[in-house]
Order: structure tokens, then C-alpha cells, then sequence
């Protein structure tokens, strides 16, 4: 994935990224180049559009679903409004949820953009 990040870094201000220009982005950031990805990216990029190969992959992903999708909280959403019993049950868990905020942390985690 860094590679083609690189490879689209590269792009921004060149028409067609080689090897020496992607080395230099993951090099300024640290991270060495895996030559055999390297020139598996090149050679399939090779040639192609950016642009459209990015408008074509938007289109795939929008038509991918992005979330739960149909389980039984859905079909119960879908079926009309929830039973009575129900509904005390979701407020009580609505008010322990406001008793402890949550605190927000500076700490990536140990990933970066290019690890």
C-alpha cells in the first residue's frame, strides 16, 4: 500500500512516476523501497490513466456494502416500531453511556502512514 501511495505522491507532479521518484518519497519518510513490489506496480500502472483508474475504483466501492446490512436489529428497524419492552431497556443504556466520557488520546497507536 505505501508503494502505491508513493506511486500517486508521484503522479501529483509527474505524468508518469518511475521507480527513482517513488524511492525518493518512501525514502524522505524513511521507509525503504521492496523492489519486487516496486516493479509489479510499475508494470501494471503502466500506461494507465490515474484519473480514471480512480473514478472506476470509487464506482466498485460504492456498489460494496459498507456496514451490518440486514442482521436482526435491521429486520426489527424494518418491521415497524420496537415493542414496548424494549424501549426502557435502550434508555437505560443511553444513560450509562453519558456517565463516563470518553477521553481522547494523541497516541497513533504505533502506525503510520508509510510502516
Amino acid at each position: 500500500m505505501r508503494h502505491v501511495a508513493a506511486y500517486l505522491l508521484a503522479a501529483l507532479g509527474n505524468s508518469q512516476p518511475n521507480a527513482a521518484n517513488i524511492k525518493a518519497i518512501l525514502g524522505s519518510v524513511g521507509v525503504e523501497a521492496d523492489d519486487k513490489q516496486l516493479d509489479v506496480l510499475i508494470e501494471k500502472m503502466s500506461g494507465k490513466n490515474i484519473d480514471q483508474l480512480i473514478s472506476t475504483g470509487a464506482a466498485m466501492m460504492s456498489s460494496m456494502p459498507a456496514g451490518g446490512g440486514g442482521g436482526p436489529v435491521a429486520g426489527a428497524a424494518a418491521g415497524g416500531a420496537p415493542s414496548a419492552a424494549a424501549e426502557p431497556a435502550k434508555a437505560e443504556k443511553k444513560e450509562e453511556k453519558k456517565e463516563e466520557p470518553e477521553e481522547e488520546s494523541d497516541d497513533d497507536m504505533g502506525f503510520g502512514l508509510f510502516d
